[in-house]
């Protein structure tokens, strides 16, 4: 029974491991989009390395954000440009395609996801932008139990042994 259960995570694990592998594989293209989930509203940033090395211009299409252009980086040989999602871009995929010389074309893909969040979360406690009486509450609180557990740590022992 012990050999089934140590069989069994093994190949789990394999089976996750071999899971990455296209995820590894697909990190090494000529086209790098930072972020991969971008929401509406912010800004997309585009590297690539495919072009020629002397190529200091190339230009880029997002078929949500829509033209921009390809610029020298700060590393060699690497063209970077950006552009923002438009407000109001609908979540999906969308495909990126840059050109430059000479006769070089590749394409990309990355996420639009929802709207961004914005203000604090509710977890059902009130609201984290507390900064009354019940922030105040609360430090003390905690300042008296570190007291507390100090003044346990630091007293000797009275059992008599």
């Amino acid at each position: 029974m012990r050999y089934t259960h140590m069989a069994a995570s093994i190949g789990l694990g394999l089976g996750a491991l071999v899971l990455q592998i296209p995820v590894a594989a697909a990190d090494d293209s000529d086209i790098r989009i930072e972020p991969r989930n971008a929401s509406p509203g912010s800004t997309v940033t585009v590297s690539t390395s495919a072009c020629d090395p002397d190529a200091d211009y190339g230009k880029g299409s997002s078929e949500a954000g829509g033209d921009f252009h390809l610029f020298g980086g700060d590393e060699e040989g690497v063209l970077t440009g950006e552009f923002q999602v438009p407000e109001g871009t609908e979540p999906g995929s969308d495909t990126i395609t840059l050109k430059c010389p000479p006769l070089t074309k590749v394409t990309g893909t990355y996420q639009i996801t929802g709207r961004a969040p914005e203000g604090s979360v509710d977890a059902g406690f009130g609201p984290a932008d507390d900064s009354g009486p019940g922030l105040a509450l609360g430090g003390a609180l905690l300042l008296t139990a570190a007291a507390g557990a100090v003044w346990l740590c630091r007293r000797p022992n009275t059992d008599g042994m």
